[in-house]
């Protein structure tokens, strides 16, 4: 509900009415369920609108910005008839992120330490020693990337809860690339001539990385926050994220004594179902909107040919990886089936395709 005013031009206290403006129950907005949820009261309207409650118009505005106010709608090119509509299906405010991220690296740190206690690490294949310095040592760099993506686009959505949303989804990116990062560096103590810097190396030039590269910076360079958000988690993820992590970490480290990886990468996949899940709903809303449907679905098809075509030729380049470990229990083929069909499937819920 748009806020009026009894005064007009009036920004004094009491001066605007709203949904429940005369109750002495706190509900100035309209929750989704029939009772607000405390994700609702944590978030909605604490990013303000002057279309809403900010009668007397933007309180702030920062120098250099595009005009108009301190958030402006034109920060994408996709539209809305209720920006305000949207609701992260985690509901994930503050307090429940903290929460969640400090409980996922106590149980990383714990497998680490165990680990190490344990010398489960130094039964690692040697081949497989080599994929972790190189291809998860680079791996690192693209959830850095696509965190630091994220990072900034989460400064222009028009709603608290877009904002939240894409925040959350950078922290664990951030996260993500912490954890490996430590965990390379804390089991390369205990192997005989690991090298740190080979991560870095491979990522900034082998060529079986450069097309992924290529797929991650190009995100970073958009000037569009919902392309960002829209390119990592419905194209690049499933295509490339997806397929590298599960696809390959996952399935082929216990085949060379690496019992430990897996526990490692396994909360970046929970973390992808939650992100993926709040990144469906706002783009559902935005392909159904009664207004703006049709033109927003001819936006996102353009978004999908232009990251898709990227995602694609970088899990085509990674390809020599599954090739590289001494046993072999998942070919890239079967890998990479699995990858086109999950985006087949996240596309199909938006009524899109390829």
């Amino acid at each position: 509900m748009v806020a009026t005013s009894s005064s007009v031009g009036s920004g004094a206290a009491g001066a605007a009415t709203f949904a429940g403006s005369s109750s002495r129950k706190y509900n100035y907005y309209e929750p989704r369920g029939k009772r607000p949820t405390h994700y609702e009261d944590m978030t909605v309207d604490v990013q303000p609108d002057p279309e809403r409650y900010l009668i007397q118009n933007w309180i702030i505005e920062f120098d250099g910005g595009k005009g108009g106010g301190a958030y402006t709608k034109d920060s994408t090119a996709a539209k809305s008839s209720n920006w305000h509509e949207y609701r992260a299906p985690d509901q994930e405010w503050e307090r429940t992120h903290y929460q969640r991220q400090s409980k996922i690296v106590t149980m990383v740190q714990g497998v680490v330490a165990n680990s190490r206690r344990s010398g489960a690490h130094q039964a690692f294949d040697k081949s497989w020693n080599r994929i972790l310095q190189a291809h998860l040592g680079a791996w690192k760099h693209v959830e850095f990337g696509l965190g630091t993506s994220l990072m900034q686009a989460q400064r222009y959505g028009y709603t608290q809860m877009i904002n939240n949303a894409t925040l959350t989804n950078s922290s664990y990116k951030m996260r993500f690339a912490q954890d490996i990062t430590l965990y390379l560096a804390e089991i390369g103590m205990d192997i005989d001539g690991w090298d740190d810097d080979l991560g870095k190396k491979t990522w900034l030039e082998d060529p079986i990385w450069q097309p992924t590269r290529k797929a991650v910076e190009s995100i970073m360079g958009a000037e569009d926050y919902l392309e960002q958000y829209f390119a990592i988690n419905i194209m690049f993820e499933p295509l490339v994220g997806e397929l590298f992590r599960s696809g390959f970490l996952m399935q082929v480290a216990a085949a060379n004594s690496d019992f430990i990886t897996p526990s490692v990468i396994s909360p970046a996949e929970a973390d992808y179902e939650r992100n993926l899940a709040n990144t469906i709903d706002l783009m559902y809303l935005l392909a159904n909107d009664e207004t703006h449907g049709a033109g927003n679905k001819a936006l996102f098809k353009t978004w999908i040919d232009k990251h898709g075509d990227l995602a694609d030729k970088a899990a085509q380049a990674l390809q020599p990886v599954w090739s590289q470990s001494h046993s072999k229990p998942v070919s890239f083929q079967e890998a990479k089936a699995v990858a086109d069909e999950r985006v087949g499937q996240i596309l199909a819920e938006l009524g899109l395709d390829r």
